[in-house]
């Protein structure tokens, strides 16, 4: 018996050395190396000279440590923005930047000095200074390296830096222009206070956890009452959860529409005592009372309280308690004024609020108004002066066991018959973000940028005349309101936020904040350079001065303020005699919130504004809302056009990432076991706009999708091996239905791909790459691979060359691979020029100097998707009737089998049974679908199973014309 022909090798199979294994690790650093040698960026920039330009300005993140997975989350998300604008066409430049100054870096260098048991204010400040320089710029350096590695793509031969002597004179040039226009004063109030690192905080530095506090109960004995006499001889009682704040009290707050109740409580045969509480707390109170009445009164029985009198809160008007350390003489001695104050409330407490203008801002505010000043008694650190007549020197007042019902204060206080309770209380508390120190709010000397006076009227002293504002300021100044406040929300109302809902808490947060606190009592950052009058206590506003300061930063940097010949830079019409020199340090959220002018403006032109703003929703207290301000008050606007807000990374099991959990995703990690790309394609995946998780099953369905993608790529790579469009293309006219539909289905694509990228489009899905990525994967996974690739397979293999349907096939498998290569290349830049050079091999191109593939939209056809999804609801029943008889083996492959449908759709010229991939398909009776073997053979080259085909292994007359010689 002779052997059956082999036809192996008269079959067209794809041929290519695109590996199906990704190697994605091994294969990225080398592409990355090369895009580096060709300057790739800088090349990039020159083929989009003169185009539309698209500025994604970049957040600096700190100098200071190795990335994690936030920050990879995050500049992935901006790099696939910034490629995909630039695959529009666009001029798309990423500058990326660092934060170098401020209280992270410094902390860092007093943690080193203090294992070497050094203390840092022993050190010279210039010394110390060049220290924290040199800590930013390795951490500059690694982090370059490492963000490179994620494939970002950008400018980090000139990155910006905030340490960079031209962006430090360009930051007091902002906080000098807020100067000259009056928008700055210096006075004393509550601000947030880290004891630990002896600096005033911003709020985007604080974080608040829970912790368990000692919350007491404190009488005030009242000794005046003129309105309500009864009073006279009782106890106002008032609930605090900081105890270390008594020995600064000044005065009690009351709320004028409360309704309060004298109660007695005790027992008929012992001492009896009268307290003021409000209605509605009394039980409250005599609860939190009852654990700490005397032993002896607790063994004899204790009365319930008894309501002697209510009173409204207007009647407490003029009363005057006195401070139960009153014996202590001095401060302890003045009189304690009941006064009226609107945060009183009745949640929680006594309704009754000592205060302490010294460390709270409502107290402040409301002590203010009678004359009642602040007195310092606790020092940077925490402790009580050493002159204060109550604790001198003694603190820290953050301690707890300090604080405790052990503590000195509750001891003293329950020797003076004042402490009614003492317990445990749990509340959220605000800490330091970077010590993780409880902090406090103290009221210290500061500088303020204030948020509700007009320009030119803020200060609390006079100002000399200003020149009138000219010129671009003038014409960008709002109409809405002269307050900085006023222009930001108004600039709030005329950005676009991503996603829509982050506009709230924006607006929100300007809606309620304070004023801006812009120093900072550390070392290492930019100086607030300003002249004050010993005399007036006026800063000096003089423009030549300023623009002498300035350019000594342009020459020297912030050290140049420092070391600086003072009367030099104030020149002849000035004396230093005359004017303190204040070394403050400038708010790092001003140093980030003025990047727009040393970055954008200066790059770009004046007046230029971001396109796109991104960081996570934090940032909605930090550098959105300093850059925003800043913007709105040196040029009346936002820096920025659109701002888009991602949530934050978390682990599998949806927990924030921790070092003593121990469940923290490295980046780093993901990159040298299986490549950038795959990191790349979950981000790119995640619904970003709330928090995210990441972990090894997540990890694992980014990886999935990536190879099916991948052989996607590896087979229209194979399949186009050694395609000619010059001799093959046809025309979309020549093509037959099944191309045409594809072609419908790629402009469907290309539409809902460009709705997520392209602003023009005013979609709302604009940004949302979660969609973008959904949307490319499906299309080459389920139209492609699962259905196209698969009909088409045999035509590709077993036709002619010159066939017309082969030569249609290949010409539309050119089009679809020159279009998801380039919608593929911001989300998988390595693989995406794996992909494009396995094809197109260059040492001079790049598939990222490609744009946006050109689609004919008149493809779309309304009629062939309806058809053509009623055909693919069809093909989908027949594989589900055949894979019984596949699992029984009674046939091998869908090929081997006769179809009988009780419906078949109409489908012209098109074969039903070429697209079902099987022998043939008859119309029977019912609404069923039967399956059989077919009874006819098998060709020996297509394998296809054909009535023309004599026996098992004979040709088919297409197969028999394409071997023939």
């Amino acid at each position: 018996m002779t052997d059956a022909p082999d036809y192996k090798s008269t079959v067209f199979l794809p041929v290519t050395d695109f590996p199906m294994k990704a190697g994605l690790a091994q294969k990225e650093p080398a592409i990355a190396a090369k895009w580096e040698a060709m300057g790739l960026y800088d090349r990039l920039r020159e083929r989009r000279k003169g185009r539309e330009r698209f500025i994604l300005h970049d957040g600096p993140p700190y100098a200071n440590g190795d990335i994690h997975m936030g920050h990879a989350m995050n500049k992935v998300l901006k790099d696939i923005i910034v490629r995909s604008q630039s695959l529009l066409g666009k001029d798309a430049p990423y500058v990326p930047g660092w934060d170098c100054h401020g209280l992270p870096i410094e902390w860092k260098i007093e943690e080193e000095y203090r294992k070497k048991k050094l203390n840092k204010d022993e050190v010279p400040a210039a010394e110390f200074r060049a220290q924290c320089r040199a800590y930013a710029d390795n951490w500059v350096g690694v982090q370059k390296e490492q963000f490179k590695r994620l494939g970002v793509m950008g400018d980090w031969a000139d990155p910006y830096l905030t340490m960079k002597f031209d962006s430090e004179a360009t930051i007091v040039g902002e906080l000098l222009k807020f100067a000259e226009s009056g928008q700055l004063y210096r006075g004393a109030k509550p601000v947030m206070w880290s004891p630990v690192e002896k600096t005033a905080l911003a709020e985007a530095e604080v974080e608040y956890e829970d912790v368990v506090s000692t919350q007491i109960d404190v009488a005030f004995e009242i000794v005046e009452a003129p309105n309500a006499p009864e009073l006279v001889g009782a106890h106002a009682v008032i609930w605090t959860t900081t105890p270390w704040t008594i020995p600064v009290n000044q005065a009690i707050a009351f709320g004028e529409g409360i309704e309060y109740g004298l109660v007695e409580i005790g027992h008929q045969d012992y001492v009896r005592r009268r307290y003021l509480v409000a209605a509605g707390l009394w039980e409250d109170f005599y609860h939190r009372l009852v654990p700490n009445l005397t032993s002896q009164v607790a063994d004899h029985g204790i009365a319930a309280f008894e309501i002697l009198k209510t009173f409204k809160g207007t009647d407490l008007a003029g009363a005057v308690a006195r401070h139960p350390m009153h014996a202590l003489g001095g401060f302890f001695a003045r009189p304690r004024p009941f006064l009226p104050a609107d945060h009183v409330t009745t949640d929680a407490g006594t309704g009754l609020v000592h205060m302490s203008p010294d460390h709270g801002e409502e107290d402040f505010i409301a002590c203010k108004k009678l004359g009642i000043d602040p007195v310092f008694a606790v020092n940077d650190a925490g402790f009580y002066r050493d002159d204060w007549e109550w604790l001198p020197g003694q603190g820290s007042v953050i301690n707890t066991k300090f604080n405790g019902a052990d503590g000195p204060i509750c001891t003293d206080l329950r020797a003076a018959g004042a402490l009614l309770s003492a317990s445990e209380f749990r509340h959220s508390y605000p800490h330091s973000w970077r010590s993780k120190a409880r902090i406090i709010y103290r009221c210290t000397p500061q500088w303020f940028i204030p948020m509700d006076k007009p320009s030119g009227q803020v200060m609390d002293y006079p100002l000399p005349p200003l020149e009138p504002v000219t010129g671009a300021l003038a014409t960008a100044l709002p109409t809405n309101g002269p307050t900085l406040r006023g222009v930001a929300l108004d600039a709030i109302q005329n950005t676009r936020w991503v996603p829509e809902r982050s506009t709230n808490r924006i607006r929100s947060m300007v809606e309620g904040r304070p004023d801006w606190v812009i120093s900072r009592q550390r070392a290492w950052g930019v100086p607030i350079a300003l002249y004050v009058h010993r005399k007036s206590g006026q800063y000096l506003v003089d423009p030549a001065v300023n623009t002498r300061i300035v350019e000594a930063f342009k020459a020297g940097g912030a050290d140049a303020w420092f070391g600086a010949d003072h009367q030099a830079l104030l020149g002849p019409d000035h004396d230093l005699a005359d004017y303190e020199v204040i070394t403050d340090i400038l708010d790092v959220w001003f140093d980030s919130g003025s990047t727009h002018s040393f970055v954008v403006e200066a790059r770009y032109g004046e007046g230029a504004r971001a396109d796109l703003y991104i960081e996570g929703s934090d940032q909605h207290r930090g550098w959105f809302q300093s850059s925003l301000l800043e913007s709105c008050g040196t040029r009346g606007q936002a820096p920025y056009k659109a701002v888009l807000t991602h949530g934050f990374a978390l682990d599998g099991t949806g927990r924030k990432m921790s070092k003593s959990l121990g469940n923290v995703v490295d980046p780093l990690k993901i990159m040298g076991e299986s490549g950038a790309d795959i990191l790349r394609v979950w981000v790119a995946s995640t619904d970003y706009f709330d928090d995210v998780r990441i972990g090894k099953e997540v990890l694992a369905g980014s990886s999935d999708a990536y190879r099916k993608l991948r052989n996607t790529f590896r087979y229209m790579l194979g399949a186009l091996s050694d395609y000619d469009e010059e001799t093959e293309a046809v025309s979309y006219a020549e093509m037959p239905e099944l191309e045409r539909y594809m072609l419908h289905r790629l402009a469907t694509l290309d539409a809902e791909l460009r709705s997520v990228v392209d602003k023009a489009a005013d979609s709302e899905n604009w940004l949302e790459f979660s969609r973008y990525t959904r949307a490319l994967f499906d299309f080459a996974n389920s139209d492609l691979s699962a259905f196209f690739f698969d009909i088409r397979k045999d035509c590709l293999y077993c036709d002619a060359p010159s066939d017309p349907k082969r030569r249609a096939y290949r010409t539309l498998l050119d089009t679809l691979f020159h279009a998801l290569v380039r919608y593929a290349a911001p989300i998988i830049p390595f693989t995406a020029e794996e992909v494009w050079q396995s094809r197109f091999p260059s040492d001079e191109e790049s598939v990222h100097f490609l744009e946006w593939p050109e689609i004919d939209h008149h493809w779309i056809n309304a009629h062939l998707d309806e058809k053509w999804t009623e055909l693919r609801s069809q093909r989908e029943q027949v594989n589900e009737a055949i894979e019984p008889l596949r699992r029984e083996k009674i046939v091998r492959s869908s090929l081997e089998a006769d179809v009988t449908m009780g419906r078949v759709l109409a489908v012209g010229d098109v074969d039903f049974a070429e697209v079902a991939i099987v022998a043939r398909v008859t119309m029977g009776e019912g609404d069923g679908i039967s399956v059989r073997p077919s009874e006819w053979h098998k060709c020996g080259r297509c394998w296809r199973l054909l009535p023309e085909v004599t026996e098992d292994g004979a040709l088919c007359g297409r197969c028999d014309a394409v071997v023939a010689p």
